[in-house]
């Protein structure tokens, strides 16, 4: 029992001091907040594509064997083609529903299934997506690679830190100072870039035929913020 009441006086004293410390510490003076960012364009060197199919039936057994026959098929052949990075292959969506009548009693099963190609070599997709025929083209975007991304993000990060700088120069000597000192900092980071949208003929086109699919990347523009307080002197 001594132990415990010599441990809470003890907590006491030190909630007493901290907050003793914190009365007579004075309050920041002269600290100035502020932001810069760094951008930077890159031409997009990911494509993903997403073929699809659906199946309508009164068995709901019948409609996903169906289904996955389908996707087998087109796995089948996607795979001929895949290499890591280049062009990867997985499935996707995989889905069974029911159909209702006016009553709400089950009239039917509608289902779907997936497939997703991704990578940075464009000819080997699209060439994949052409030569499968069980499924078509529900759509398809573009992107950068774990590898672009991060490159590009450390010219944008370098330069929103020297605009950083320069900026707290700038404003330093502007309030009469020959410089500052940084405080805290805090650095956030993202890509935009145009998505294309498949228009229904291009896909009803596909469907009839095995040629490679054209595509046209754009541009992903990745931004680099850096803000923070500097403490001027």
């Amino acid at each position: 029992m001594i132990k415990t009441r010599t441990l809470f006086a003890g907590c006491a004293l030190l909630a007493a001091a901290s907050l003793t410390c914190a009365q007579t510490l004075p309050p920041p003076q002269n600290v100035l907040q502020l932001q810069a960012s760094g951008t930077v364009e890159v031409q997009q060197d990911l494509l993903m594509m997403t073929l699809s199919t659906s199946r309508d039936g009164t068995d709901p057994n019948a409609v996903q064997a169906q289904l996955k026959t389908a996707l087998e098929a087109a796995l089948a052949e996607a795979r001929k083609s895949a290499q890591p990075g280049q062009l990867d292959v997985r499935s996707g969506n995989f889905a069974l529903f029911p159909r209702h009548d006016k009553q709400g009693r089950i009239s039917g099963w509608t289902g779907s299934a997936e497939l997703i190609l991704e990578g940075r070599d464009f000819p080997r997709i699209t060439q994949a997506a052409g030569r499968i025929q069980t499924l078509t083209l529900a759509g398809m975007s573009f992107g950068l690679s774990r590898e672009q991304r991060a490159r590009v993000e450390s010219d944008a990060q370098t330069k929103a830190i020297e605009q950083f700088k320069n900026r707290a120069n700038e404003l330093a000597k502007g309030f009469g100072f020959t410089g500052y000192t940084l405080r805290e900092v805090a650095v956030n980071s993202n890509d935009m870039g145009p998505t294309p949208r498949f228009r229904p003929m291009a896909m009803e086109a596909k469907a009839a035929s095995d040629s490679a699919v054209p595509v046209e990347p754009g541009k992903s523009t990745v931004s680099v913020t850096v803000s923070g307080s500097v403490q001027l002197r």
